[in-house]
């Protein structure tokens, strides 16, 4: 082999390794590329994810908890339970408001219209009241009209779930269902988002809660309600307006039944008569703790 074949051999020699040294060193940045890339996405979902991941972290209770409250005397707080109080409040759930403030917080159950909700829409504008109307698939089915009026007359909307089933005895699919479904309805239809959930019958476990806030839902209960929903008790007009002014306390989550003639007879009494006992009605959205 002469000089120049040896030089010429040697030159392509030096170009192989010059090729693989940097096809190696493109394959090294590729992999660190995409390791990186990986972390950050890994570090954005646990961002987004962060809640779920920490109420994952440990075993959460399916046990049926079913909300209750002691009633006090002298319009002083009720005594609420103090394991399911702690469990929603651990769940950014609402139940009851500050002690000291005395501001009351207006809701309705709507699962379906009882004929009563535009004398009821009524006297809550003719007393410049803004309330929550927890609403379910049925009322959401029958009555756009209304659902149009309540969100027209600055009231918000709850869900109540499409089919008022009871969460602990629901797999997670089917809260899923209940829950967004209607929410889905409820935009399509009227371009309204709701953040605020009542679990139907006031019943949860600690689970079903952690999946709710999954959702981005806010669990609102309360600290006063009565036996409005029961049809075989209207007619008792008097009675009402007893256990409701009776029962008067601050940072009061009051639940009536919108399905109840007594109630939408006696609403603007009770407002009038609440406002004179120095109470303020203040919406969901200001809640104070």
């Amino acid at each position: 082999m002469n000089f120049f074949c040896f030089k010429n051999w040697l030159m392509n020699k030096a170009i192989n390794i010059v090729v693989v040294i940097v096809f190696l060193l493109f394959v090294i940045f590729i992999i660190f590329t995409a390791s990186i890339c990986s972390d950050f996405k890994g570090l954005n979902v646990a961002k987004k994810v962060n809640n779920y991941i920490m109420v994952s972290s440990k075993a959460l209770s399916t046990k049926k908890i079913c909300w209750g409250l002691k009633r006090s005397k002298n319009h002083e707080q009720p005594e609420l339970d103090k394991n399911a109080k702690e469990i929603l409040d651990e769940f950014d759930g609402l139940s009851i408001g500050n002690k000291n403030s005395n501001k009351i917080y207006l809701t309705f159950d709507v699962g379906y219209d009882g004929g009563y909700m535009n004398q009821i829409l009524d006297t809550l504008k003719n007393n410049n009241v803004n309330a929550t109307f927890f609403i379910t698939g049925q009322f959401v089915k029958t009555s756009p009209d209304i659902i149009q009026r309540i969100i027209n007359d600055g009231h918000i909307l709850g869900n109540h779930t499409v089919n008022h089933k009871s969460m602990p005895d629901c797999t997670e699919e089917v809260i899923n269902k209940e829950l967004l479904d209607l929410n889905k309805k409820v935009y399509e239809n009227f371009d309204y988002e709701m953040k605020y959930m009542r679990p139907p019958k006031g019943e949860f476990s600690e689970a079903n809660l952690a999946y709710v806030k999954k959702l981005g839902f806010t669990p609102v209960l309360w600290s006063f309600a009565y036996d409005d929903w029961d049809d075989n008790k209207q007619g008792k007009e008097e009675y009402a307006k007893k256990k409701i002014l009776d029962n008067l306390h601050n940072g009061e989550i009051m639940l009536l039944h919108a399905t109840s003639k007594d109630n939408a007879n006696i609403l603007d009494d009770i407002i009038k008569e609440i406002k004179n006992q120095n109470y303020q009605f203040e919406s969901l959205d200001n809640f104070e703790r």
